[in-house]
């Protein structure tokens, strides 16, 4: 799947602020920065993340995902910290 595409879903779906995408071979890693991200635990926010990809999820497009959910205010923090 391209990277394009996944950025692309995702942003539709969820109204991102900041969206970073990277592959190394089959895995893929997602930052997804985001207000609709305030007040949703982890789980949730992976949720969110999942559901505009589900379909390739399920054919096995797309089988190891990375996910990294902040809100604005907490990706300030991390990047201060990392």
């Amino acid at each position: 799947m391209e990277l394009n595409e996944i950025e692309q879903r995702l942003n539709e779906a969820l109204q991102l602020a900041e969206l970073k995408v990277s592959a190394e071979g089959t895995h893929y890693k997602i930052v997804a920065i985001g207000d609709s991200f305030d007040g949703l635990s982890k789980m949730k926010r992976q949720q969110a993340i999942y559901a505009p990809l589900m379909d390739k999820i399920t054919d096995g497009t797309l089988h190891a995902l990375t996910i990294k959910a902040f809100t604005p205010a907490e990706w300030q923090r991390e990047k201060l910290f990392n």
